[in-house]
């Protein structure tokens, strides 16, 4: 298993080009199944949960091949309908296929999901929508089976909690059923905006792209042809480049962003004494001679993202005060702060709410990833403690990072993937 030495008290210089997004890539990669051609996806992300989603459409039957960062999928010869748990286990986003497979086939037969281990994050609103719209749905021996044998049929879906993946979902079931359906309380992330608007430039008619109510009219079940498209960048990991840019107090550029995915970042770096220049591509951030504290809560898009919770609480070890980050999306997402005291840092968890304490001395030692997230928190907190720290079980962080480590190296980190 791999593990990363990093040697701490670094600073870093230069600029890095961001990724694709992964959390874009997969619906769109799932909505292959939904196309009477083959279809290119430029500027994939070389992470493993890609991979994964691909070895499970290539169980179903599809071909693909890739080319540097491009893939190009035909599903058009897709037989089999059943996607198995040793696939889906390893990865909660294997759910996505159940809309598409369901919309297109009538029937299919999808693990029960894993994934990190952040809390809970229940598929019973993916499955109450789709019953909505006609599906016969069971749960045995620990795979949904779901059955619509004349098609789904348009629906109003108000979903009781906001749900990207549930969004997703229900989008790609919708393209294809039999009438209207209204999506109410929609996910409004950009990788849920970039399905629909690659869903209506391929023919599928979809209305309030980018708003919390959704009107998609279904083809009937007519198969739509996709032209070649782009993922859109990473959000993510430009945050968590920003991150490590301010916790080692370095200058850095990102390059190949969208800024306007990122206001609730920037504005709570700039809140902290960071200063971030930007244009529509590109931002730079300048280290600031004191840290502010910072009171933070994660929210739903265009709110301040739980997906940068962590390495926001990394970086608030070494801010000057008292800074809070109140966490209501998933109840477990603070495993991390344990691994975080290994390394120094004054964390007080009461309930949802971190308290963080700072500036702390952080000191390196060895520490284990807990999630995605948890584990890019983490190798930033590494780069800022004395001495040598050793991140164990960073196979989270390959699931969701393309080629972390060496675009640290790249920057000037001291940073290197060994074997257990």
């Amino acid at each position: 298993m791999d593990y990363l030495k990093i040697q701490g008290d670094t600073s870093l210089e230069g600029s890095i080009t961001i990724a694709g997004a992964k959390n874009a890539a997969l619906p769109l990669i799932a909505m292959t199944l939904l196309a009477k051609n083959s279809v290119t996806i430029n500027n994939i992300p070389d992470v493993v949960d890609i991979k994964t989603l691909l070895k499970l459409l290539h169980n179903l039957g599809a071909t693909f091949t890739m080319d540097d960062n491009s893939v190009k999928i035909n599903t058009t010869d897709v037989t089999h309908t059943m996607a198995t748990y040793d696939i889906v286990k390893t990865m909660r986003a294997s759910i996505l296929v159940l809309g598409p497979l369901l919309t297109r086939f009538g029937h299919c037969e999808v693990s029960l999901p894993g994934g990190c281990a952040i809390g809970q994050r229940p598929i019973d609103l993916h499955l109450k929508a789709l019953e909505q719209m006609g599906a016969s749905i069971t749960i045995y021996g620990g795979y949904i089976r779901a059955e619509a044998p004349n098609g789904l049929k348009g629906a109003h879906i108000l979903f009781d909690k906001i749900t990207v993946t549930g969004t997703a979902n229900i989008v790609m079931a919708a393209a294809l059923a039999h009438g209207k359906t209204v999506i109410t309380n929609a996910a409004r992330e950009p990788e849920v905006v970039q399905l629909c608007e690659v869903l209506r430039e391929s023919g599928v008619g979809i209305e309030g792209i980018g708003t919390s109510e959704l009107v998609v009219f279904g083809t009937d079940r007519r198969l739509i042809e996709i032209e070649p498209f782009s993922v859109i960048p990473d959000r993510i990991e430009a945050g968590t480049y920003l991150c490590a840019a301010a916790i080692t107090r370095s200058p850095l550029t990102l390059k190949n962003i969208r800024t306007d995915h990122l206001e609730a970042v920037c504005g709570k770096l700039s809140e902290m004494g960071f200063k971030i220049q930007r244009d529509t591509t590109t931002i730079s951030i300048t280290p600031t001679e004191t840290i502010k504290a910072v009171d933070i809560v994660t929210q739903e898009y265009p709110a301040f993202p739980t997906d940068m919770q962590a390495q926001f609480l990394a970086l608030a070890t070494q801010a000057d005060g008292t800074s809070t980050i109140e966490e209501r999306l998933f109840e477990n997402r603070f495993m991390h702060i344990s691994e975080l005291q290994r390394l120094g840092a004054e964390i007080k968890l009461n309930g949802h709410i971190a308290t963080i304490k700072g500036p702390t001395k952080l000191f390196g030692a060895d520490v284990m990833a807990t999630d995605l997230r948890a584990s890019s928190a983490l190798v930033l907190a590494a780069m800022a403690a004395e001495g040598e720290t050793n991140v164990h079980r960073i196979y989270h962080l390959d699931r969701g990072y393309e080629k972390l480590e060496q675009k640290l190296q790249s920057l000037g980190a001291e940073i290197e993937r060994l074997r257990e």
